[in-house]
């Protein structure tokens, strides 16, 4: 196969975004059921167990996102350069990842759950509830790993739309497990657990088959490939970085949530609900870093420089645009959503004198967005890894500088993250586009 000179275009952006937009915005639908599954059995300490627990397991899986962005992104890469034989090898690679930590991670799971809940500081009772749901979810983690690896492998090939398909169909077993399970079975909070492993499961399923069906030769590679030592190094390093990169990103809203548990239980649940207009502009934002990751990996796998700077520009462009819609809607109708998440109203009232800040989010977010789809796309991970630490650095140096403002300063603070990092990385890319399309 040739290398493809690839023509990118709006409507090859919104296939990958599209489909991810729509994926991230079910997502939330799990927890919901969830949580509302556990909350009709009318115990607060289960509710509040699998809270914790489901954190967690967030944090924890977050971590290995590395599975997902770099399968896509050296799948992309071997698409471009026309290597179609080295395609399946890429699944199979992250597959083989994926089963290691996740296999590494239930034989850990008696200290993990010591450490983990234990840092949480919840009652005995809560705490007791959360191991339970741990204990059993943990099992999960093969099966998530894989699917990220399974999902990153789709999207690599600008096959969105069938990873979309996947993505649902984990959501929407877990939601019927959950009912199923806790509300007509009764197995409470174990049943919620149980749900989890039921759909991802299912979904590593239903992928491996579409993989089979997509054909590539998934069983035709050899072991010589599959097993290529400098294949494997570059593998290793870039899942390296971006791993260590996550995590420090992960330690900025897990100190920002810290801070503000430290400012007691009202600034506490302020940022909890404002936390949802966040959580909201990331799923645009988001969707739009899926499509520069595979759009700028097709395009440098191909030696397409112009076809990668305007993907990187669409990607930018649009993503202000939706930032902008997003932003107006926080600034009209704030106010109301506000008053849909909470009835309490210190809360509401507490949360408006921060939505202004919450309406710049997603206007300062774009570049963070952006450039974090295009480095990993580019598999600039080492840079990217570097510039998110020292990011990480100058956040905490926002925070200490800011702290005489309170929460006000310590948002503030977040906000300033998206900007150090986003900005960073813009600065950083020029010299990126240079070198990597010089060197070939």
């Amino acid at each position: 196969m040739e290398p493809v000179q690839s023509t990118v275009t709006t409507r090859q952006v919104f296939a990958i975004a599209g489909p991810a937009m729509v994926a991230n915005l079910t997502t939330p639908l799990l927890g919901v059921v969830a949580t509302t599954a556990i909350g009709r059995l009318g115990e607060a300490t289960l509710l509040g167990g699998v809270s914790m627990a489901s954190v967690l397991f967030d944090c924890l899986f977050w971590l290995f996102g590395f599975l997902r962005m770099s399968t896509l992104a050296f799948t992309a890469q071997a698409m471009g350069a026309g290597q179609s034989h080295e395609v399946p090898a890429h699944l199979l690679r992250g597959l083989i990842v994926a089963a290691g930590i996740g296999l590494l991670l239930i034989a850990l799971q008696g200290p993990l759950a010591a450490v983990l809940i234990g840092a949480m500081g919840g009652s005995e009772a809560v705490s007791a509830a959360a191991k339970t749901y741990f204990s059993i979810r943990i099992w999960s983690s093969p099966l998530v790993l894989a699917n990220f690896a399974v999902l990153g492998w789709l999207v690599g090939q600008a096959r969105a739309t069938l990873a979309l398909a996947v993505q649902i169909a984990i959501n929407l077993i877990n939601i019927a497990a959950t009912v199923l399970l806790v509300l007509w079975f009764d197995f409470g909070i174990a049943g919620a657990a149980i749900a989890a492993v039921i759909a991802e499961g299912s979904g590593l399923v239903i992928g491996l088959a579409i993989a089979v069906w997509r054909g590539r030769g998934l069983f035709n590679v050899s072991r010589a490939m599959l097993f290529d030592p400098n294949r494997l190094r570059r593998m290793f390093a870039v899942n390296r970085d971006i791993m260590i990169r996550t995590a420090a990103l992960i330690a900025v809203f897990l100190f920002f949530t810290a801070q503000g548990a430290r400012g007691g239980d009202v600034v506490l649940a302020t940022n909890a609900v404002l936390n949802n207009f966040l959580m909201i502009s990331a799923f645009f934002l988001d969707g739009l870093a899926n499509a520069a990751e595979q759009l700028c990996g097709r395009t440098l796998g191909a030696r397409d420089r112009a076809g990668f700077v305007k993907a990187t520009r669409l990607v930018i462009l649009w993503g202000f645009g939706f930032a902008l819609i997003v932003s107006a809607i926080y600034a009209f109708a704030g106010p109301m959503l506000i008053d849909f998440i909470t009835s309490n109203d210190e809360l509401r009232r507490t949360a408006r004198d921060y939505l202004w800040l919450v309406t710049l989010a997603p206007m300062l977010g774009v570049f963070a967005f952006a450039y974090d789809g295009v480095f990993i796309g580019a598999t600039w991970a080492r840079e990217m890894r570097n510039l998110m630490l020292l990011s990480l650095v100058l956040f905490l140096a926002s925070w200490f500088a800011l702290r005489p403002l309170g929460n006000t300063g310590l948002w503030i603070a977040l906000l300033s993250h998206y900007v150090w990092r986003g900005g960073l990385q813009a600065l950083r890319y020029p010299a990126m586009v240079r070198t990597s399309f010089a060197a070939h």
